[in-house]
């Protein structure tokens, strides 16, 4: 059994759900940001080559590099022992899986 309302007022009525349009555009999202092209720098450019990239493509073909060349660490596959043009790129000769998208930003314009 349902509890009368404590103030003694007159339950309201719910409003009915406004029901959007499926024709009606969707609003615009920061997803466009990482399908923007970006041009690699001459050290990146070794790896990906120098056309304009997606972030997410230049991840994607610096993945199939390390793979291709067996620079993840075999006793800790989340870090990458970067060779000669890795190093160029990360500036250092090992990074983790996490912190290589950080070192990529700054080589993508």
């Amino acid at each position: 059994m349902a509890s009368p309302p404590k103030s003694g007022a007159a339950a309201k009525p719910k409003a009915a759900k406004a029901v959007k349009d499926p024709s009606a555009p969707k609003p615009k999202r920061n997803m466009d940001a990482l399908q923007k092209p970006l041009t690699p720098s001459p050290e990146l450019a070794e790896i990906v080559g120098s056309a304009p990239l997606a972030r997410g493509q230049v991840v994607s073909k610096v993945w199939d590099y390390i793979r291709a060349h067996n620079l993840q660490n075999p006793a800790d596959k989340r870090e990458i022992l970067a060779d000669a043009k890795l190093k160029k790129v990360f500036g250092r000769d090992k990074c983790t899986m996490f912190e290589m998208n950080k070192y990529l930003a700054q080589h993508l314009k």
